[in-house]
Order: structure tokens, then C-alpha cells, then sequence
């Protein structure tokens, strides 16, 4: 059964693992990065509310306990699979809740006050900001599917952000890695350094502000964020600062519903969100390395390291060459994830050398946090939210609360012909993204995901890997040893040499192996890789949950 235990000799790996098992439950489970979120989400499956509605409570209480990776002024995508009544096949959907770039904005401008001399996107500050979607993308989860209010469900986030919670390790380490750029605008130290102090691990954070903007959507209802008295409080905050965002491009977003992109990998279906996403990575990564024999390779070998880094690297230059929004021109989806043209790039692999140069593909003719839900009538939730940057463009929108993202200033490319070029108007690539996972049958039976930017797909491709080649169970498919090809999209990060970041735990034969191939391995420490990976399997014919946690961040999986 895909991600569940098998026997002890096949779970028994040479490299150390931290958690002994998945997490079970028969009721209902929830995994997410912070224990909060996690506990919010089941207290909803508590109250009788279904897997949207755990989803939406924890990633309400991840906006506010989680602010450097999450807040309210980000954005959010989705995959939603609701089951058909009566055993009927049900429904599995996209959902899309990312915004444009505002109109007001122009190319020049971004260039008179970008950097590395006007070639690259402000990165913080006023003009990064684009139109937040993650809060239209919550009532729209529930105006479908949910069976709870958004004011019944954001109950535990407003009680966290009111009456304070404890910051964990990895959330004061945020601000304080972060504590210059915070001390540069004054509403955001005042929320996040308050009298002038970096906060320490333990220390109560409370968000008064955040608490009011929440109580109104509350009240209120989404209209209010786009259009109402927060609406104006934010784009005036924006404007008077320097920025671009209006009023009325809030007032027009509105989250998208579309059919997921997919492929099939060794008999399973594998789900993803479509653009903006860059979820196609994943699933032609997936594709290039069905070509090898990764099971009798070994996943953890030198040659299966190899294969599937390859493939990344195959596919992110595919991306960045082809990628880009869909309202404003075409990417050959159905050319990129077709199976002729992974044999094509499979074919361009050398088995000992590591590519150096990896252009896209001729055509003849880091901040976010992940959590996912399910309970016990079969519907799986798979979610991912974020404000692109830790703490996004930096910026608390005033004496809202709310943190805005930097997703203009950090997806945007600023070279001319780029598909991803700036526009006003337009929405950037994202590096989010997040998949479920059906069997042969046709059943749902696992979701997942993991924040960190252009390794999303890259973790991604290495736990469905590791439970559908090697038959591990999620816990022990997230936490094997963790890798990164560097660089992938990020346009700060290009162009520059490849490297490939690797846990010290994958082994010396294999770091050695990858080296002897030409890869320029970065060793990094045991469990220094990166990522909040979580997961949930779900065994279609007795209903039992399997829950896995990243054991790299303080999240859990939670059943009952």
C-alpha cells in the first residue's frame, strides 16, 4: 500500500531516521509545519467539519503563527479531491489564488529601482508587491466544498495573533536572521521587534492588528479585504510608500478553479497545480527519470542521485524557457508533459557526466509553508500558501496586520524576450506548488508538498520516488536524505554554475560517486537540507491514514 509500512527488511535503510513511523488515524488527519496549525486543522475535523475545512483553520492559523512564511498578504494553491456520493468517481481540482502585478506599474520603473543595476526585480519594499490571493482563495475552498464558516474555522488564528502565542525556534530564528530588513520599516518592527529587541525562542508574539483584520474578514467576509475598509487601508499604505498596487487591482482578483495538470509514473497518477505554478517541473522530472531503472538503481545511489538531478536540471531549463502566465501567452503543456519529449531529454543524459550547460528544449513546429488534510469520507486536501521571501517584501501593511508578499519582486524577470518578463497586469511564475496522488484504481491516496522555494519540485520528486520506487512509508519517504540542485528559476540566483547540495547522511560512496561524475557536491549537515515536507497515504479500501512530518521543522502529523 503506497506510503504505508511494509516489512521491517524493506523499511531498514542505512541512513538514520528520526521518527520511528507515520502518524495514524481512521478519522480524519492533518499534517502541517507548525504544531498550531496542525492542531487548529483538527479541531476541525473534530467539530464535524470535512478536510476543507481542517485545511482553511490551519492555514489561517499558519498566517498568523507562521508570519514569515504565510501571511495573510500572500499567496495560496490548492489541490481539492471530493469524493462522489454513492462511491461515485467525485472531483479533483486546482485551485489558483495567486494575483497580478499591479497596473500601475511599469517596466521602467522596476528597472530605475531594481537591482544589480536595473537587470533584476526590487526585491522588498513597495514596488515587490503583488495583489495577495490567499485570502479570496479561502472563502472560495469553502464556498465549494466546505461545511463550516471561515469565522467559525479562523476561531484559533484570531485567539493567536489576540491573546499572543510561543515563538517556536525556526520563528524567532526567521526574525532574527531577518532583523535588519524588519528594523527598515517601521510598522514591521513594531509588530516583530517590539521596543527594539529580537525576540527569542519561547517569547510571546502577540499581533493586535492582525487580530482586528481578521475579526472583520470574519465579520465581513473576503469582500472586505478586496474591497472594503481593508482594502483601501493597504493599497494606501503601498502608495504612500512608493508602490503601485491599487485599490482596484484588489478589487478585481478573483481565485481561479481549473483542472490540474497530471501524468502518469509507474501506474500511478500524479496530480499538480497549473500555471502559475511551476508544478509542471515535477511531473516532467517525473516522466525523464520513468526512463530509469531507479528502483535497481537505488534511490539513494550515486547513479539514482544522479538520474533524477539530471532530470531536474532538464526540466527546470524547460521551465524557464517556455513557462509563463497563461493570460498573457501559451506554454506547450501538452509538448512538455507528453512522454515523447521525456524520452527525448532522457536520451540527452549522460549516465557518468553531469550536464554543465542546459538550455530548454527545441520545439520543431525559499519563503512558504505547506500543510495538507483529509478525513475520513476520502477528500484530501493538498495546500500550500506563502509570501514568496521570509516576511515577504518586509512590509506590515500599517495598522492592518498583514504582511505583504514580494512575489512581483522576487518571480519577475526583467530581460527582454524572457517569457516571464514584467508587465503590469501580469502574473509571475510561482515557485509553490503541491500534488496528490491516485493509484492504479483510480483511488486518491496521497497528498503532499514542501515550502523552499525552486526545491519544492526537487523534494517533491524525491519522497514520490521514495514511496513509489523504493516503497517507503511517508515518514521514512520524507525523511530520506535530502539534496538540491542549485540554481533552479529564481532570477536572483541566475546564471551560476551547478551545484548539487547534499545531506551528509546520503553517504560517502554516493557524495564520492556524484562528485566522480562532475557534480560539484556542497556537503551539507545531517538533516541541513532544507524543506517542510508533509504528507498523508490513505489505504482506499479500509480508510486508515497514514501521517508524515518533516522532522526538519517542529510540524506534526495529527490523526483521530
Amino acid at each position: 500500500m503506497l506510503g504505508f509500512p511494509g516489512n521491517a527488511a524493506e523499511t531498514d535503510h542505512p541512513w538514520a531516521r528520526r521518527r520511528v513511523a507515520p502518524v495514524y488515524g481512521g478519522n480524519g488527519m492533518v499534517a502541517a509545519a507548525h504544531p498550531l496549525a496542525a492542531a487548529a486543522g483538527l479541531a476541525a475535523l473534530a467539530g464535524g467539519g470535512n478536510a476543507v475545512d481542517a485545511a482553511v483553520a490551519a492555514a489561517a492559523t499558519a498566517a498568523v503563527t507562521m508570519p514569515e512564511m504565510c501571511g495573510l498578504g500572500g499567496d495560496l494553491f490548492a489541490l481539492v479531491h471530493a469524493p462522489g456520493a454513492n462511491g461515485g468517481p467525485g472531483e479533483t481540482r486546482a485551485v489558483l489564488g495567486s494575483g497580478i502585478a499591479p497596473r500601475g506599474a511599469t517596466i521602467e520603473q522596476m528597472r530605475a529601482h531594481g537591482e544589480a543595476g536595473g537587470t533584476q526585480m526590487p526585491y522588498r519594499g513597495p514596488l515587490a508587491v503583488a495583489v495577495p490571493g490567499m485570502v479570496d482563495a479561502y472563502f472560495a475552498l469553502l464556498d465549494r466544498w466546505g461545511s463550516r464558516s471561515f469565522a467559525e474555522l479562523a476561531e484559533a488564528a484570531i485567539g493567536h495573533a489576540e491573546a499572543g502565542f510561543p515563538l517556536t525556534r525556526s520563528g524567532a530564528a526567521a526574525i532574527a536572521e531577518n532583523a535588519d530588513m524588519l528594523a527598515a520599516f517601521p510598522a514591521s518592527a513594531a509588530v516583530f521587534l517590539a521596543g527594539g529587541d529580537v525576540p527569542r525562542e519561547g517569547t510571546i508574539l502577540r499581533q493586535p492588528d492582525l487580530a482586528r483584520t481578521l475579526r472583520r474578514i470574519a465579520d465581513k467576509g473576503s469582500a472586505d479585504f478586496y474591497r472594503g475598509e481593508i482594502a483601501a487601508r493597504i493599497a494606501a499604505f503601498v502608495t504612500e510608500g512608493g508602490g503601485a498596487m491599487s485599490k482596484d487591482d484588489l478589487a478585481s482578483h478573483a481565485t481561479e478553479f481549473a483542472e490540474p495538470l497530471s501524468t502518469n509514473y509507474r501506474g500511478r497518477t500524479v496530480y499538480q497545480t497549473g500555471l502559475p505554478t511551476q508544478g509542471m517541473i515535477l511531473l516532467e522530472a517525473l516522466n525523464i527519470s520513468e526512463h530509469g531503472a531507479l528502483a535497481e538503481l537505488g534511490i539513494g545511489s550515486a547513479a539514482g542521485v544522479h538520474l533524477l538531478a539530471e532530470a531536474l536540471k532538464l526540466a527546470y531549463a524547460d521551465r524557464l524557457g517556455f513557462a509563463q502566465d497563461p493570460a498573457v501567452g501559451d506554454t506547450p503543456l501538452d509538448r512538455l508533459l507528453g512522454k515523447r519529449w521525456a524520452a527525448m531529454r532522457h536520451a540527452g543524459i549522460a549516465s557518468d557526466r553531469a550536464a554543465e550547460d542546459v538550455p530548454a528544449g527545441v520545439l520543431t513546429d525559499g519563503d512558504t509553508t505547506y500543510l495538507c488534510a483529509a478525513d475520513g469520507r476520502g477528500m484530501m486536501v493538498s495546500l500550500i500558501q506563502s509570501v514568496s521571501s521570509a516576511f515577504g517584501s518586509g512590509l506590515v501593511a500599517g495598522d492592518t496586520g498583514v504582511v505583504l508578499n514580494n512575489r512581483a519582486g522576487r518571480g519577475f524577470s526583467l530581460v527582454e524576450g524572457h517569457p516571464n518578463l514584467f508587465a503590469p497586469g501580469k502574473k509571475t511564475m510561482h515557485t509553490l506548488n503541491c500534488y496528490l496522488v491516485a493509484d492504479e484504481a483510480g483511488e486518491m491516496v496521497v497528498a503532499g508538498g514542501t515550502p523552499g522555494g525552486d526545491g519544492q519540485p526537487q523534494w517533491n520528486l524525491q519522497v514520490l520516488t521514495g514511496l513509489i520506487d523504493a516503497g517507503l512509508d511517508v515518514q521514512a519517504a520524507l525523511e530520506l536524505p535530502r539534496w538540491t540542485v542549485w540554481p533552479g528559476t529564481d532570477p536572483s540566483t541566475l546564471p551560476n554554475p551547478f551545484q548539487l547540495r547534499a545531506e551528509a547522511r546520503l553517504g560517502e560512496d554516493a557524495l564520492t560517486g556524484l562528485a566522480e561524475r562532475g557534480h560539484r557536491v556542497i556537503r551539507q549537515s545531517d538533516w541541513g537540507g532544507g524543506g517542510a515536507a508533509q504528507a498523508i497515504a490513505r489505504d482506499p479500501v479500509t480508510g486508515v491514514l497514514a501521517g508524515g512530518s518533516d522532522p526538519r521543522v517542529e510540524g506534526m502529523a495529527i490523526g483521530r
